[in-house]
């Protein structure tokens, strides 16, 4: 018998966790614009998360996607932090501020702590981890 089976194969399956949230563009004028946002974390990339903006906010007319670590985000929450193309720091009890750096400029985008509390929470929870099965186990079910 050899030392590795058909039991000792593993799959790995890939989950995902999306949210949708509304945000503030903060801007001069003083009425913010709410935009849809989307956050998305893959068990694939389990140190990311992306924040995906809706493609009217672009200039090419695409999705604007941002991908940056997710343990950023997170410290972020109580603290500021970043020092390249994302920034992220609490604003007040209830808010926090995400900064965009890029070639074409700086977009400040608020958003409610509660809501990128709860997908983080969502990200750690054990459905968002890799789930690891022996081979052959999803041809049965």
């Amino acid at each position: 018998m050899s030392a590795t089976s058909d039991d000792a194969r593993v799959t790995e399956v890939t989950t995902a966790v999306e949210e949708r949230v509304r945000a503030r563009v903060i801007t001069d004028d003083p009425l913010y614009r709410a935009i849809p946002v989307l956050l998305r974390f893959t068990s694939a990339e389990p140190l990311a998360v992306r924040i995906v903006f809706p493609a009217d906010l672009s200039p090419e007319g695409t999705d604007n996607e941002w991908v940056f670590p997710r343990a950023l985000l997170e410290a972020g929450l109580t603290a500021p932090t970043g020092t390249g193309d994302v920034r992220v720091w609490p604003c007040g009890r209830v808010q926090a501020i995400v900064e965009f750096h890029s070639p074409e400029g700086v977009a400040v985008v608020q958003f409610d702590l509660s809501a990128l509390r709860r997908f983080l929470r969502r990200t750690y929870a054990p459905a968002a981890t890799p789930a690891v099965e022996p081979a052959g186990e999803h041809a049965t079910r």
